[in-house]
């Protein structure tokens, strides 16, 4: 029964893009568009809350928000004008990737992941837009993250639907697509972030809303090289789940759980990292001061760099039988993107209370860069390979439980920045993303034994 599902749901190898059924190159694209608009959002959100929006003045325009921040107050405590900020981005962060996992079922069990990805695109570009408009900041984050919901997890999953589960190109097609999403986030800054920072806030959202409409627009384009949804009527069987997918589902939980340490340090690049950058870096090139948003491109930048090289020697090593297995490749992520936030500090310590040069930033983003290629597409192809069919949406959703449980977590850390020298707030998530990489290396024969790694061959 679960190989019938599998010949059902996966399209077939329909070579035309790089080796790859044509479909992917739509879903590709449609990523890198819609991580534009999301990315561009981003980008800004902090310093348009920080630097505007939340002081006096402004922040009585907003419908509602006395008795939001009464609420987040309750429950997190007296908050400055900053710390409010950097809350309130963990909390919306930490919803966006949330949602999936409700998204995931929705696109498993009730509309298919293809009516699924529209309306939540939809919901985005609505919710972009509204950002323009300070009076409805509040309605328009709730737009975002009911859209990013629906359209994150199914969309990645249509991914691995593409594939066959003993297609070893799975891990490579989720490289291409975790690459969609830097070429957005690399490109969304220097715009979406420009426009905001230099030329109005408004315009800078403005912008993110068109590029969630590009996005759109592809993804209409390509839907008959998609794979089909599968649920046509409310009397189409549902796929069950098999004996022994407890304890897949459980270890994939488990997993999620510790990559949250991971993700809470990399979520702070788009968090508190920002007010670092305004507050502690020189950013006087020549006869330009670099914007603090440049840097956001300059991370991702630094992943489309290094994307290809690492995968070349992921290639490389498999062909000398080599090749480390997902969850050592995860360790070794995490291990890397310790030192990344132990490289900040050391700026720091050596600045000896002066500006910080250029030069450790720009070195820190090529860090993270080789961190997150060893977790981010690794862990969504590991999860879309070992995780049973009848859940396999909602679960590569559940997938983004770590980066919610991480945002939340650097939501809350971000109220130290103030508290804490800048090398000390560094410290402090240099541990806990090391934490990480010492649980999974611990971990390691369990969690292969329950994920059936030890028989399957090691994806790229």
């Amino acid at each position: 029964m679960q190989d019938d599902t599998a010949q059902e749901t996966a399209i077939q190898p329909e070579q035309s893009f790089m080796g790859h059924p044509k479909g992917l190159a739509y879903i590709v694209f449609t990523e890198a568009w819609e991580r534009f608009s999301f990315y561009g959002m981003q980008a800004l959100l902090v310093l348009y809350m920080a630097g505007y929006l939340l002081h006096p003045g402004s922040v009585e325009n907003v419908v509602a928000f006395a008795g939001f921040r009464t609420l987040l107050e309750g429950i997190f405590g007296t908050l400055s004008t900053q710390a409010l900020a950097t809350q309130i981005f963990g909390l919306y962060i930490g919803l966006i990737y949330f949602m999936p996992v409700l998204g995931g079922w929705l696109g498993d069990r009730v509309m298919g992941q293809q009516k699924a990805v529209l309306l939540g695109a939809a919901l985005m570009a609505v919710g972009h837009f509204m950002m323009a408009f300070e009076t409805v900041f509040l309605f328009a984050l709730a737009a975002l993250i009911f859209g990013a919901g629906l359209l994150k997890g199914n969309l990645a999953a249509q991914v691995g639907r593409l594939y066959e589960k003993t297609d070893q190109r799975r891990g490579t097609a989720y490289s291409l697509y975790v690459m969609s999403i830097n070429v957005g986030a690399f490109i969304a800054p220097l715009i979406c972030g420009t426009l905001g920072e230099l030329y109005g806030w408004h315009y800078g959202f403005g912008a993110a809303g068109i590029g969630m409409m590009v996005g759109i627009v592809i993804y209409l384009a390509g839907r008959h090289h998609l794979p089909p949804d599968t649920l046509r009527g409310a009397h189409a069987e549902k796929p069950k789940l098999n004996p022994g997918d407890g304890r897949i589902i459980t270890a994939i939980l488990l997993l999620f759980i510790i990559a949250a340490l991971f993700w809470t340090a990399q979520t702070q690049v788009w968090n508190t990292y920002p007010l670092w950058i305004r507050d502690r870096v020189d950013r006087d090139l020549l006869d330009l001061t670099v914007p603090v948003t440049w840097f956001q491109s300059l991370d991702s930048l630094a992943v489309l760099v290094l994307a290809p090289a690492i995968m070349w020697y992921w290639k490389r090593q498999r062909d000398k039988s080599a090749e480390p297995g997902d969850l050592r490749k995860i360790v070794i992520g995490c291990a890397v993107f310790s030192f990344a936030c132990v490289w900040l500090a050391l700026g720091e310590i050596m600045s000896e209370g002066t500006s910080i040069a250029l030069f450790w930033p720009a070195v820190f983003h090529f860090i993270c860069a080789i961190g997150y290629l060893y977790v981010g597409p690794i862990m969504l192809a590991l999860v879309s390979k070992a995780a049973p069919d009848a859940v396999n949406a909602m679960m590569v959703g559940s997938y983004y439980l770590s980066l919610f449980f991480g945002g939340l977590l650097s939501g809350w850390l971000g109220r130290f920045y103030e508290q804490l020298s800048p090398a000390t707030f560094w410290l402090m998530h240099g541990v806990i993303v090391g934490v990480a990489a010492l649980l999974v290396f611990v971990l390691h024969k369990p969690f292969s034994h329950a994920l059936g790694l030890e028989q399957v061959t090691p994806s790229v």
